[in-house]
């Protein structure tokens, strides 16, 4: 697995892909970075969505959140174009709304929000106490005894380094221990550069990643073969305090509910100092995938 893309190299990649052309005022287009997978990641295309907001605000105003629908699979063998509404520029708020399509369709659109710095009340529920990511094992170090049950997605670059402080939703079938949440800590695997928008539309990117997993692990049910396949229905995203996404976050996420095949999730991010920087919650479709044999 040494021909894998990691570290900077694979950051500088996800940087390219969040930097979006402009083919016109308002209209951005984006890229894939593998265009071998079945889809889009999910976390790509609202991560560059929310680039097209970002690029049509004022830099003195951050986003505080975005909310959102994931409406058909993307596909990566072509370009995202993406469609800005400059919906509302007001004193201290900016409001976006994007629609990114592909094949004359909607994939998926997005709202932002974005404020003026100011001051007010401050305070936040208490960071978990758990063990800190230099002790727990890397991604790779995991991936290794699954590789095969994961397949293809083994094989792709990985410009975000994640370490399960439970056990992650591709172990094998059976494997898995019901645990009512899902714990990994997270940061961007090299140097980003000093742009808030960047850093937050990376984070964008990282939420999609592993939330919809706490539904499975409230269950002890895993992905793929025996277990399920999902897909990402809406995602909502909240900043509350600065943040360097190319830092240890501990993105800490639970399930509250899951019905009619669609399961809950929300996620919390804490810096390693007990800083509560973000919130995401989001809804997926989770469907039972028959148990296949090895090498079918």
């Amino acid at each position: 697995m040494t021909d894998i893309l990691t570290g900077q190299a694979a950051v500088d990649d996800l940087v390219e892909v969040l930097d979006l052309e402009q083919l016109e005022v308002n209209i951005f287009r984006g890229r894939s970075p593998d265009i071998t997978l079945q889809r889009v990641f999910g976390g790509q295309v609202a991560g560059q969505a929310l680039v097209a907001a970002g690029r049509t605000v004022s830099p003195d105003r951050s986003v505080h959140s975005l909310h959102s629908y994931f409406l058909r699979p993307g596909d990566p063998s072509v370009p995202i174009i993406y469609t800005t509404e400059r919906v509302r520029d007001g004193r201290s708020f900016t409001t976006r709304r994007v629609v990114a399509v592909q094949h004359g369709k909607p994939i998926f659109f997005l709202s932002a929000s974005f404020q003026i710095a100011e001051d007010g009340l401050d305070h936040q529920g208490v960071m978990p106490q758990v063990p800190g990511p230099d002790s727990l094992p890397t991604m790779a170090e995991q991936i290794e005894p699954n590789a095969r049950r994961m397949g293809v997605f083994a094989q792709i670059a990985r410009p975000i380094e994640v370490r399960y402080l439970g056990s992650p939703g591709w172990v094998a079938s059976g494997d898995r221990p019901a645990e009512p949440r899902q714990r990994v800590w997270m940061r961007i695997d090299g140097k980003l550069p000093d742009d808030p928008l960047l850093h937050a539309c990376a984070l964008t990117y990282a939420s999609d990643m592993t939330l919809l997993d706490t539904v499975l692990s409230t269950h002890g049910e895993v992905w793929g073969s025996g277990g399920f396949a999902g897909a990402s229905l809406d995602h909502a995203l909240w900043f509350h305090r600065p943040f360097r996404a190319d830092r240890w976050v501990l993105y800490d996420c639970e399930s509250p509910s899951a019905s009619g095949a669609r399961g809950l999730a929300t996620g919390r991010f804490f810096s390693e100092d007990g800083r509560h920087l973000a919130t995401a919650v989001q809804e997926g479709l989770l469907r039972p995938v028959p148990d296949r044999p090895p090498g079918r």
